[in-house]
């Protein structure tokens, strides 16, 4: 009989290109006079990572590996290992398999193992916690551990949920619940409810969560029977398992301490404002609650502070916009605006357009609701409307500073309109958000809300409308041929020939299912003209005056279809987000 050499790890990890044989060659010169293990000193030096050098490990050992991605596994299983164990050593119990051999397992007194999948099988407190826990000795498998972080989620849900079951198991859910038939807690009650080690735990992670699942926002709505959390990720709202109604009011209270509300007050909107801290660094949250028929809503707003600021060259406009957007910042008066709903990005526009024009020689002065990051060299002012400085009011003091430039964070209201055009019209180059659905749509909103046309007509010097639509994961991308009625909902926005490809993700890990990972702007620049100017004094309507733009108009929707035909993303998500009701009724 011939025994096969073991292979050494050196090799193994050379097998898997994880390590290059110079490299090899520097750790054993350097294991002659450390005298530490190779896979150690491997990793110190920064060649391969503990996962790499784990799952290596595991080869040499004999310990199989297993596939997590469909696996389906036995409740009686789950229930064998608590979450906290799971939590706690990132494994995941697989199946009851056979011993090998009969004489160990009379010998043991148990004929059966525990398959464990895990990511480092040679911890071996792990492997003595789970006999003591469960009775059965453990068969060890190695996992990925991205499938096994996916399985533990599918299995035994996120750390939210695993906390929230402890804070309210099952059989206190139906006691609970009656004791909050009325949902009247007094402030006292909801104090020391706010202030439970679990409760702050709790809504710590429910933030930390959010916070690695690339979020924007946090939404936590009372139902009658539960409490739904949600974050919105790329623009799309994800839920995630539900809270139980008894936890409602203490989540509510611990947010409102943590943002510094009135938790005695429930029955009007409040905001808020909390400075957490997460893993990567410091981020603001904006806080707003509001009254509803089961209790109150809060939406968490979440502004990464650690996050760098764009260029104007990296928001993703084409040439065209960017000439024509860069040209406007060149100009000595008159106003700017950019348009779009909540959350599109028009505050990042704003910072990108100050940068690229600032200078020692310049006077920049911002009013903001609130202050998002801080800029170099501007001054910027948060609204405070409990203590009266309101955009207008703030606005008015601003041009007594002798500005040269000045953001208004935001046109809500008529008296906020008319200071900003006129002090375009006095020699300011003023830049602000405005909430449209387009470029043109701005227009008309300014005569609505009481601007007088010809002051609009004069001041006016470019409308941005722009829109986020989220990328195709490249890690799942693949190409398609587009169908008819796709082609025919595009309305000849982009010509197609028997040989264009489109693209989508299928969906992946990394994507978590969805085939789209992060997010690009979409455009639509719309310069003012001399005829332009005209339809404004006489009150033209939006589709008059989408047909006098300039013959270098791009539409958002064209602005899209190039990042289609570019594979950045799909129709259906250009559709989305900019197909109007006018073309929806064609």
């Amino acid at each position: 009989m011939v025994l096969r050499r073991k292979k050494k790890i050196g090799e193994l990890l050379c097998e898997k290109a994880y390590l290059d044989n110079a490299n090899l060659e520097t750790a054993l010169a350097e294991q002659k006079t450390a005298y530490r293990r190779l896979g150690q000193i491997v990793m110190d030096l920064g060649y391969v990572t503990q996962h790499q050098l784990n799952e290596t490990l595991a080869l040499q050992a004999g310990i199989s590996r297993v596939d997590l991605n469909d696996i389906s596994i036995n409740k009686e299983i789950i229930s064998l290992v608590p979450a906290e164990l799971v939590s706690k050593y990132n494994i995941l119990p697989l199946r009851l398999e056979r011993r090998f051999t009969g004489a160990a397992a009379a010998n043991n007194g148990n004929s059966q193992l525990l398959a464990v999948a895990m990511t480092d099988p040679f911890q071996m407190q792990v492997i003595e916690d789970l006999r003591f826990v469960t009775g059965y000795s453990v068969r060890r498998y190695y996992a990925d551990p991205k499938e096994l972080e996916d399985a533990i989620l599918k299995f035994y849900g996120s750390n939210v949920a695993r906390m929230m079951d402890n804070l309210a198991p099952e059989e206190q859910r139906a006691e609970a619940e009656e004791e909050l038939a009325n949902g009247e807690f007094s402030p006292a009650k909801l104090q020391e409810m706010a202030r439970e080690p679990s409760l702050v735990n709790l809504v710590n992670l429910i933030i930390l969560e959010a916070i690695d699942a690339r979020a924007s926002d946090i939404h936590i709505e009372p139902f009658e029977h539960e409490v739904k959390i949600k974050y919105r990720i790329d623009g799309i709202l994800q839920e995630r398992t539900p809270s139980s109604k008894r936890l409602r009011a203490a989540i509510t209270s611990r947010i409102k301490i943590m943002a510094d509300m009135n938790i005695a007050e429930r029955f009007v909107p409040q905001d808020g404002h909390i400075e957490f801290t997460g893993r990567k660094g410091r981020v603001d949250i904006r806080v707003s609650t509001v009254p509803t028929v089961y209790g109150e809503s809060v939406v968490l707003r979440l502004l990464d502070k650690t996050a760098s600021l764009l260029e104007l060259e990296e928001l993703g406009m084409d040439s065209v916009s960017l000439e024509g957007f860069s040209h406007l910042l060149r100009k000595t008066h008159g106003i700017v605006l950019v348009t779009g709903p909540t959350g599109c990005g028009k505050t990042t526009t704003l910072y990108a357009a100050l940068q690229k024009i600032y200078t020692p020689a310049v006077k920049m002065i911002t009013i903001e609701d609130p202050v998002e990051y801080q800029l170099d060299g501007i001054n910027q002012m948060p609204v405070n409307p409990k203590r009266g400085l309101t955009f207008a009011t703030g606005l008015r003091h601003i041009l007594r500073h002798d500005p040269d430039i000045v953001m208004v964070g935001e046109i809500r209201d008529t008296e906020t309109a008319n200071i900003a055009i006129r002090a375009a019209l006095t020699g300011h180059l003023v830049f602000s958000t405005l909430h449209t659905n387009d470029a043109p749509g701005a227009i008309t909103r300014l005569i609505d809300m009481g601007v007088e046309p010809f002051l609009l007509a004069s001041s006016l010097e470019g409308i941005l409308a722009q829109r986020l639509v989220r990328k195709i994961c490249p890690k799942c991308k693949e190409s398609y041929i587009p169908d008819e009625s796709l082609l025919k909902s595009l309305n000849g926005s982009v010509q197609v020939t028997p040989e264009t490809r489109f693209y989508h993700g299928k969906g992946c890990h990394e994507c978590g299912k969805t085939g789209m990972a992060g997010r690009k702007g979409i455009f639509e620049l719309l310069r003012m003209t001399t005829k332009l100017r005209d339809l404004i004094t006489q009150k033209a309507s939006t589709d008059q005056i989408i047909r006098a733009a300039p013959e270098d108009h791009v539409s958002m929707m064209n602005s899209g279809m190039k990042l289609v035909l570019q594979g950045v993303t799909t129709p259906e998500e250009v559709l989305r987000v900019a197909k109007s009701i006018s073309e929806d009724d064609e």
